[in-house]
């Protein structure tokens, strides 16, 4: 037999606007489960140390697009499966979406996204890495004895001509090579490279920093 539940879930307010969570119908979205992810996210405040880490060099007074708005919609969008930043020319007017980066404005299109993205660079990368270095660090009240390190190299498919794309004939397709490093599973380090070269480079190099700093 079926029971209905009229129990109520309540998140936190984004500018004007509240939300709850209900079961009795009404407008329905796809992408609901990312109010959990947001509530997460606010929690760890993982979105707004990513954005201590970038340096914004546009000028505050002609700012649209706060920084931290950005990074919620590239992290979210991956999260929800929205790989590519042209799904923002729709989800940027989603009222969803805007409550998820706590506007209730148009976000961020595609060609907004794209210069952000554009204007990473290595600095960026390395302290973000740091930052999850620190992040796995401190989820620990006291050090563990032993960890683990898992080094994993895997494909990355392109669909286009972008820079550093190459046939990696393993994987029997045109792709970049990132590296990640996990324990358990937590990410300590995400480091892309070009598919032209062997799984295990610069593994060494990184496994010496890594022992750096966790010891």
């Amino acid at each position: 037999m079926t029971e209905l539940n009229r129990k109520e879930m309540h998140f936190t307010s984004a500018k004007k606007r509240k939300y709850k969570v209900c079961f009795d119908g009404g407008s329905i979205s796809s992408d609901a489960g990312a109010m959990l992810l947001r509530e997460a996210d606010k929690r760890l405040g993982l979105s707004k140390s990513v954005c201590r880490c970038i340096k914004d060099p546009r000028q505050s007074a002609e700012v649209e697009h706060p920084l931290l708005e950005m990074v919620q919609q590239r992290v979210y969008g991956l999260a929800c499966g929205y790989e590519d930043a042209n799904d923002f020319e729709t989800l940027r007017k989603d009222p969803l979406w805007q409550s998820l980066c706590d506007t209730d404005k148009d976000l961020a299109g595609k060609s907004t996204l794209g210069r952000f993205e554009n204007r990473m660079d290595r600095q960026n990368a390395i302290r973000i890495n740091e930052l999850f270095v620190q992040l796995f660090i401190n989820s620990h009240e006291i050090a563990p004895e032993t960890i683990i390190l898992d080094f994993d190299a895997t494909d990355n498919p392109v669909h286009g001509s972008q820079e550093g794309r190459f046939f990696q004939g393993y994987y029997d397709s045109y792709c970049f090579l990132p590296l990640y490093v996990f324990c358990a599973e937590q990410l300590l380090c995400a480091y892309l490279r070009p598919s032209n070269q062997d799984a295990a480079k610069h593994a060494g190099a990184i496994l010496k920093l890594l022992c750096k700093a966790l010891r």
